[in-house]
C-alpha cells in the first residue's frame, strides 16, 4: 500500500467524517471558480519557489487560516488545472493535504501521486463542491519528507477509466514554504 493510500487510510480511521465539514469550509473559502480551473484566494503573506502561503479568514472562524499552496495546469491541456493546498489542522496536531480536481473527473478512480516517477498511491475524493472534486489526506512524516527530497510531483485524475491525465508540480520551495505555515 502506498503511502497517499496508508494516509488516507488513517485519515479515515482518525473519525475524518466528523471534521469534514469544517475542511470543506476551508476549502470552499480558498478557493474560487474560474473557467475549468480552482485559483486559490486569499492575501498572498509569502512566496518559496514554486509555492505560496496564502491566508483568509473562513465564514464563521475566528482566526486566520494560512495554506501552502500551488496550482498548475495539465501537460497537454491548458485548460485543465489542479489546485495543491497544504495547511495545518486549527489544533496544530494534523497536517492536511488537500487537492481541488476540475469537475468530471471519474470518482472511482480516485486521486494518484507520484513523486519522482515513484509511484506513492492513491486517494479517493471526499466530495466535489461548485468549483472541483477534492481529495484530502492526512500527511504523515514520510510523505513529508518525500515531498521535501524531491524534485517533482506528478498528480493523477481520470476523466475516463483508460485516459489519466498529469499534472506535473514543482517541488521547489516546498519544504522552506512548509515550514514558515503558521
Amino acid at each position: 500500500m502506498g503511502i497517499f493510500q496508508h494516509a488516507w487510510q488513517a485519515f479515515r480511521r482518525a473519525g475524518a467524517p466528523a471534521a469534514l465539514p469544517l475542511a470543506v469550509a476551508v476549502t470552499a473559502a480558498l478557493l474560487i471558480g474560474t473557467s475549468d480551473r480552482a485559483l486559490a484566494q486569499g492575501a498572498v503573506k509569502s512566496v518559496h519557489k514554486d509555492w505560496q502561503i496564502r491566508c483568509d479568514t473562513p465564514p464563521g472562524a475566528k482566526a486566520e487560516q494560512c495554506a501552502l499552496i500551488q496550482s498548475v495546469t495539465a501537460e497537454d491541456r491548458a485548460n485543465i488545472g489542479l489546485t495543491v493546498i497544504v495547511l495545518k489542522t486549527a489544533d496544530q496536531k494534523s497536517k492536511l493535504m488537500r487537492v481541488v480536481a476540475p469537475l468530471g473527473v471519474l470518482l472511482p478512480s480516485g486521486l494518484g501521486l507520484k513523486i519522482d516517477n515513484a509511484d506513492v498511491g492513491r486517494a479517493g475524493f471526499v466530495r466535489c463542491l461548485p468549483n472541483g472534486c477534492i481529495a484530502e489526506v492526512v500527511m504523515d512524516d514520510d510523505l513529508i519528507k518525500k515531498l521535501r527530497s524531491g524534485k517533482t510531483s506528478t498528480f493523477i485524475i481520470f476523466q475516463t477509466p483508460e485516459e489519466g491525465i498529469g499534472f506535473p508540480m514543482s517541488l521547489a520551495g516546498f519544504g522552506e514554504g512548509y515550514d514558515k505555515l503558521p
